[in-house]
């Protein structure tokens, strides 16, 4: 039976692991009665309400939440905004982070780790193996801070369907290796439209408008139309968190959209 930490201070290592499936989660379900919520909730010995509330404190520091007016829960503490700002931008150091606590102080009890990621069995080292498995969670992460924030939805189509939906990165993973684990270098598009924003056959401009390359636009495919060349000028769907990098959206359209 969990055990509640009613009126005991949070700790950093409790912090990290919130802010963890704070980013991986859409906001909208940051809510006592998610079972991902439940499940951290067994392993901080803490109540779901309890958790929920700290997830809401992180979202009164996201700036995209404040441009939609949307606050967060605004009794924070100075220990979750510094947690926040150790890790803004720096999400690979929250992978590693989260991974060696869980390691070291709960792996051993209720393995905690949200769907789809794998938990490393022991603290990591610097060894080429244990840097593989880090890899492989921050692309994990990536996928799930981008998928959450568009709330599972393509940004061009609006599919919605899990299974057919990819985190693609803007700079590619093998140009900016700072910016692999971060959901602002990510879009959230269907298989059809990763593809082509791959290819440079589609990019985002500054103004977060569709543009399609000349190259489609000559198809007279009457799927391409519908699929494709009908969002050319149209908005992209926005994300509820992490907006997409403006410099990442220069650059691909700079180095990689074929106008």
């Amino acid at each position: 039976m969990t055990q509640s930490k009613y009126n005991t201070a949070w700790s950093r290592e409790e912090l990290v692991l919130a802010l963890y499936l704070y980013c991986q989660i859409p906001f909208a379900k940051t809510k006592a009665n998610n079972p991902e919520v439940i499940r951290l909730a067994e392993v901080l010995g803490r109540t779901p309400s309890s958790v929920a509330r700290k997830l809401g404190n992180f979202g009164a520091f996201d700036p995209l939440l404040a441009e939609k007016g949307i606050s967060g829960l605004t009794h924070f503490s100075k220990a979750d905004r510094e947690v926040w700002n150790d890790f803004y931008h720096r999400w690979d150091l929250l992978v590693a982070e989260s991974q060696q606590i869980l390691a070291v102080q709960h792996a051993p009890e209720v393995p905690y780790v949200p769907e789809e990621m794998p938990v490393i069995s022991r603290p990591v080292r610097a060894t080429e193996r244990q840097a593989t498995v880090l890899v492989r969670l921050g692309q994990s992460f990536f996928r799930r801070a981008v998928l959450s924030s568009y709330e599972y939805s393509c940004c061009i189509c609006g599919i919605d369907i899990p299974v057919l939906l990819i985190g693609s990165h803007i700079k590619p993973w093998s140009v900016s290796e700072q910016q692999r684990t971060d959901p602002q270098n990510g879009l959230c598009l269907c298989t059809l439209h990763d593809k082509a924003f791959d290819r440079g056959l589609i990019t985002v401009g500054e103004d977060l408008s569709i543009l399609i390359s000349s190259v489609v636009l000559k198809s007279r495919s009457e799927f391409t139309k519908t699929a494709i060349q009908d969002f050319d000028g149209q908005k992209m769907r926005l994300p509820r968190r992490f907006s997409p990098d403006l410099e990442c959206l220069i650059w691909h359209t700079e180095n990689i959209f074929q106008a």
